[in-house]
This record gives C-alpha cells, sequence and structure tokens, in this order.
C-alpha cells in the first residue's frame, strides 16, 4: 500500500527504486552489496527510516546481532509506525534472552496493530517526509471513519507543512471539537496560530494547555513566543529564567533561552542584563553567529578585540551555512563602525547585504507595479464616493513610512502623552490588505486594490471594529489612543481610510541618503524589508515611498501629517506641538522628556529612544560617502524631492 500513489520520476520514485535495488541484492544474497546500496542511501535520504530497517534485516542475514540491532533503533526512532521493525527488534530480543525488551517491542508492535492499517501507512510515510503520499491515503480513511481524531490531526499536519494553514487550522478545530483533551492537536493549533501571526489565540491555547500540566517545556517555550510576539516581555523574562534554572537538553538550548532572554530584556531597557544574557549564551556556544549580531547590534556596546578575532575565526571556517555569515558579517561591520574603520565596516556591510540579497524575494519592478495599481485605483473621486463608511473611532494612530526614518521616536513621544499608548508594529492592516486583495510576494503591494476600494460600508465597519478588537490585546495600559507603528501601511492608506476615517496618519520621513544607508546597515528579522539589502533596490524602493505618499496628499489632502526627522531633531517642542495638534491632543512636557518613559520597544531604536535627542544621526551616513555614489545617483531626484515646498 506504501507504493500505491509513487509519483513516477520524482524524489519519492528515485528513492523507492534505490531502496528497492537493495532489497533484491539482499534476496539473491549479495549481501555486502545491498549494503553498499544503502550507505549511498543514506548520504542522499539520512533521514530515511527503511533502510535502517532494511540494514537490520541485512545483519540478521550476517548474523551480526548488534549491528541489527543498532539499525533496528535507528529506524524506529525516526518512524515507530513500522510494525515489521518492532516484530524483528521483538525476536532478536527473545533470541538474546532478554524478555523485557522483547515484551516492550510486542506491546509497540500490538499498538500499532490495533490501529487502521490505513492509519499506520499514512503516519510512516508522514515521518519519512512523505506528505504528498500520505494525504490521499489519510483522506480515503476520513471519508469512512470522518471522526477520527487521530486520523484529523495528522491531515491538518499534513496540510499545514503543505503551507495550506486555513485548513490546517480549521481540521485542529473540528479535532479539538471531539476531543478538548487531545493536548497534542492543541499544541499544534498553537504553534500553528504563532507562524499565522496571530499571537493572542497562541496565548490562549498555550495556557489552556499548561492548566493541565505547568510543567511541559514545549507548551511553556509555546506561552513564551506568543509573549514575545505580544510585548509581554516581563513574562517572557520571568518564564526563560525559570525554563534555564531546570535541567536543559543541551548547550544549544541554553543558549537560545540565553539569547531570547536578551532580546526581551533589551527590549524593556534592562541592557546590562541584556549584554550578561547575551554572553552567557555565547558562553554555552561560541559560535552562536545571532547572539553575536544580537550583542554587536546594541547601540552602547563596544565589542573587544578577543571579541573580534573569534567572529573572524568564525567568518574563516568553510562549510558555515550563509544565514551565519550574514550575521556576523552585520555584527562585524557594526563592530568596526564603532571603532571608526569605516573602509573594513562597509566591507563587511557590502558582504552582508550581498548574501542576504541573493536569499531574498524582492522584486523592485513589482514595487512600482504595486504603486501604480494603487494610484489607479484609489482616485479622489473613487474615495469621495466611500466617505463615511467604517468606524468612527479616533483611537488609533498610524505611523508610517519606510524603516529606520525616525518612527520610533515619534512612537515615543506620543506613548509619552498620558492619552496614548505605544504598541509596536502592528501586522493586523497587512493581513486584512491580504486577505482581500492578495498580495505581491515580491513586494507585499496589494495584487487587487481594487477589492479593497470597494468594500460595502457594512464590511468596511466590520473590518474597522476586527481591526480595534484584534488590537485590544497589545493595549495593556488601556490608554484611549494608541499607535501603530508599521511602516508597511504606507501601501494600505486607503483601505485605512476606508475602514477607520477618524485615525490619525503620520508618516514620518527622512532624508534619503540617511534613511537609505541606515536600513543598508541594518539586519531585519526573517523575510522583513527585504527591499533593504541592495543599494538600487533600497534607492527605488525610496522613490515608490515617495510617488506613493504623493498619491494619498492628492487624493486624501490634510488627512496625512508629514514630518521630517530632521525637525524633530532641530526644533523638538515645534515638532512635538505638531504632532499633538495633528493627533487632537493638548500640549504635554512630559512628549519632550520622552528618553524618560519607560516602555518595550522592540525596533533597532529602542536604546536611542531613550536618551535625549542627538544630532550624530543626521551625518552618520557620510562616514561611508565614498562607497555611497552608487546611492546618491540612483536616488537621484529624490534627493530633493522628498521634501516638496508645499509641505516643509
Amino acid at each position: 500500500m506504501i507504493l500505491s500513489h509513487p509519483p513516477d520520476g520524482d524524489t519519492f520514485g528515485r528513492r523507492e527504486a534505490r531502496l528497492q535495488q537493495a532489497k533484491d541484492l539482499r534476496a539473491a544474497g549479495r549481501i555486502a552489496e545491498a549494503l553498499a546500496v544503502l550507505a549511498s542511501l543514506a548520504a542522499d535520504y539520512p533521514d530515511f527510516s527503511r533502510l535502517h530497517h532494511e540494514r537490520g534485516h541485512c545483519h540478521i542475514l550476517r548474523r551480526d546481532s548488534p549491528a541489527a540491532l543498532a539499525a533496528l533503533h535507528e529506524a524506529l526512532r525516526r518512524n515507530p509506525f513500522l510494525p515489521a521493525a518492532w516484530d524483528i527488534l521483538a525476536q532478536i530480543y527473545r533470541m538474546l534472552g532478554d524478555t523485557a525488551r522483547a515484551q516492550a517491542a510486542a506491546q509497540k508492535l500490538a499498538a500499532l496493530q490495533a490501529l487502521p492499517i490505513e492509519l499506520v501507512v499514512a503516519n510512516s510515510l508522514h515521518a519519512d517526509g512523505d506528505g504528498a503520499q500520505a494525504e490521499p491515503v489519510i483522506r480515503d480513511y476520513l471519508r469512512q471513519d470522518p471522526r477520527n481524531v487521530g486520523a484529523i490531526h495528522l491531515l491538518a499536519r499534513l496540510r499545514s507543512e503543505a503551507g495550506d494553514r486555513a485548513e490546517a487550522e480549521a481540521l485542529l478545530t473540528a479535532a479539538l471539537a471531539l476531543a478538548p483533551d487531545y493536548h497534542a492537536a492543541r499544541f499544534d493549533l498553537a504553534m500553528l496560530l504563532l507562524h499565522a501571526q496571530r499571537p493572542a489565540r497562541a496565548r490562549q491555547e498555550a495556557e489552556t494547555l499548561l492548566r493541565h500540566d505547568s510543567t511541559n517545556r514545549d507548551w511553556r517555550k509555546a506561552l513564551g513566543a506568543a509573549c514575545i510576539a505580544l510585548g509581554d516581555f516581563e513574562v517572557v523574562i520571568d518564564l526563560y529564567a525559570t525554563l534555564l534554572a531546570e535541567p536543559c537538553e543541551s548547550p544549544g538550548e541554553v543558549a537560545d533561552f540565553r539569547l531570547w532572554r536578551g532580546n526581551a530584556l533589551k527590549t524593556v531597557g534592562r541592557l546590562d542584563e541584556a549584554i550578561a544574557d547575551y554572553r552567557a549564551a555565547l558562553a554555552a556556544r561560541p559560535d552562536f553567529a545571532v547572539a553575536w549580531f544580537s550583542l554587536a547590534n546594541l547601540k552602547t556596546v563596544r565589542l573587544a578585540d578577543a571579541d573580534l578575532a573569534q567572529m573572524r575565526r568564525l567568518l574563516a571556517q568553510s562549510g558555515l551555512p550563509d544565514a551565519d555569515r550574514i550575521y556576523l558579517d552585520f555584527a562585524l561591520g557594526k563592530a568596526l563602525e564603532d571603532r571608526g574603520d569605516f573602509a573594513a565596516s562597509w566591507q563587511h556591510y557590502a558582504q552582508g547585504n550581498a548574501r542576504r540579497r541573493a536569499a531574498a524575494r524582492h522584486d523592485a519592478q513589482g514595487t512600482g507595479a504595486g504603486v501604480e495599481r494603487l494610484r489607479k485605483t484609489f482616485t479622489a473621486p473613487a474615495l469621495a464616493t466611500r466617505r463615511g463608511d467604517g468606524v468612527e473611532d479616533r483611537a488609533p494612530i498610524f505611523l508610517v513610512g519606510l524603516p529606520r526614518s525616525g518612527s520610533t521616536l515619534v512612537e515615543q513621544i506620543l506613548a509619552s502623552h498620558p492619552q496614548v499608548e505605544g504598541t509596536q508594529e502592528l501586522t493586523e492592516i497587512g493581513l486584512y490588505a491580504r486577505e482581500l486583495g492578495g498580495a505581491d510576494p515580491a513586494s507585499d503591494v496589494p495584487l487587487h486594490p481594487e477589492v479593497l476600494l470597494r468594500l460595502p460600508g457594512a464590511q468596511a465597519r466590520a473590518l474597522g471594529a476586527r481591526y480595534l478588537a484584534e488590537t485590544r490585546v497589545y493595549r495593556p495600559l488601556g490608554r484611549p489612543r494608541f499607535v501603530d507603528k508599521m511602516p508597511n501601511n504606507v501601501w494600505h492608506i486607503g483601505l485605512i481610510d476606508r475602514i477607520l476615517p477618524q485615525s490619525v496618519i503620520i508618516d514620518v520621513r527622512r532624508e534619503p541618503m540617511a534613511c537609505c544607508f541606515s536600513n543598508l546597515k541594518q539586519l531585519f528579522g526573517t523575510t522583513n524589508q527585504e527591499f533593504t539589502y541592495d543599494i538600487a533596490d533600497m534607492a527605488r524602493h525610496y522613490r515608490a515611498y515617495l510617488a506613493m505618499m504623493a498619491h494619498w496628499h492628492a487624493v486624501l489632502p490634510g488627512r496625512v501629517l508629514t514630518l521630517h526627522y530632521e525637525d524633530v531633531v532641530d526644533d523638538l517642542d515645534d515638532a512635538v506641538r505638531r504632532i499633538l495638534a495633528h493627533c487632537g491632543l493638548a500640549f504635554d512636557p512630559g512628549c519632550l522628556r520622552f528618553h524618560e518613559t519607560r516602555r518595550s520597544v522592540r525596533t533597532p531604536s529602542s536604546e536611542q529612544v531613550r536618551r535625549p535627542i542627538g544630532r550624530e544621526s543626521l551625518t552618520q551616513w557620510q562616514h561611508y560617502a565614498p562607497w555611497l555614489g552608487p546611492l546618491r545617483d540612483a536616488l537621484g531626484p529624490a534627493l530633493t524631492a522628498y521634501r516638496p515646498a508645499d509641505r516643509i
């Protein structure tokens, strides 16, 4: 039955053919040749359980019981759904007189034999990574037994691994409706929700699990991940301290916990403790490249000669994964910048960017095409005919623009007002835009903005209400107003105007050379902001951003305040008054003392906004002027057009 769905010519079929070759050689008594085929197969597919099972058969014929046992245990470690392997294992242990182990293996065999054969086959295929072959088996079975929660759970895993999170979530929800105490399914649901950027629900599921067993480490780790996404860092700090106080499975786990805890400590401003945790992570794992980057990326840390020497040794190693090389290049770029060695610093920034750009999906042309779609769709007449839709609520204050433009500073200023709560870069608006209008995967700009424009009034109001409800979890202080500082909402101002017409929007803009350079030297997480790893991409994106904002100003006059970062630095008092006036807030002197406000700040500027405002960021890029000529050329008219005379 395992071969009932062999996709001819693909990896599965080639692997099965080589396994069959080994079986045929064994049947012909050519054991050495069979083992040679299996060794070759293991080199290409080391996680393939059934090659180890077959290796066990070969060793039995050679009367090598220890080798046979080792091979069978390896097969079952990778794939416990192999009845024949359990059967042979029980027989060998009986022959050796090990009754206890023979009985244990026989019990495993009996448990599998009690299951429907389709479940055993599908689980075995899944354990070997053959999801495409497992899925039709399990779907066929569910037509006969649609309430089998084990089968539903397996199908959910298969759909999740295939990238279909919606069906996976529906299946897991169905399994839990039938069996609320099915903890494995609930844990999978929590992890699925985390990957889908729905941390509030994920936290609820993790907390439900922990009510059954408060000591389960995997469940506590899921809770920690959800709390990080929600910005509840005090919980994270204590949780990881508890996990570190318990026996850890490996130095790697210690390093991970120390890194995550260090990140949380940094976010809440406890820098000395963060540094200690980063150092502890490196003590546990000296080659931990992301910990080197996290330490170097602290604006107040200057790395020692020994630190630079260790990172250079790591970079010199052959076989170092590209991800680690990227972390180390950016870490060395920052460390050398701090020392004033700008030529060597730029070399590392350039190398890190080149490696990161090679793995990026970003398409600058796609961004430009997306801007044109938005401009053609969200015209002034089209928007005017749809005024009055959405939720009439002034609570949200959206800060848009480009990363590294000064929006964290503006958020900190606003969060220093007693009526305003700072949150983080919230993903909800982008999620709604993707749900309704799709998104170009290489640019994240809506593919079908006309769907967003033509939302019926009731749906626009429902979406606005959904946003307010779903973002409430990020507002533990319960203040009347809150800041959403997701820069990519620059593409979604039309949607924001439709669903939240009374919200406030501020475009935080920075001089192009300073802004682009600051992005080029910053390594962002996962696949975020992939336009920042190439000079040409960065310049084109900056120009696309200017074109987009010029359009919003034209079709929604007065709706967006453009605030220049340089103006905030030059005259803080005037800038604060303009910001608060645009938000409809009374002046509060606490906003001038923004650096005294204690709150979690998640962006790379977290340390800077805890210090009085300085001017060094205005000219920092000039140290790298010898290598930024191509950037200046690529920006072209944007060098002056970023500051139109009518909005100075």
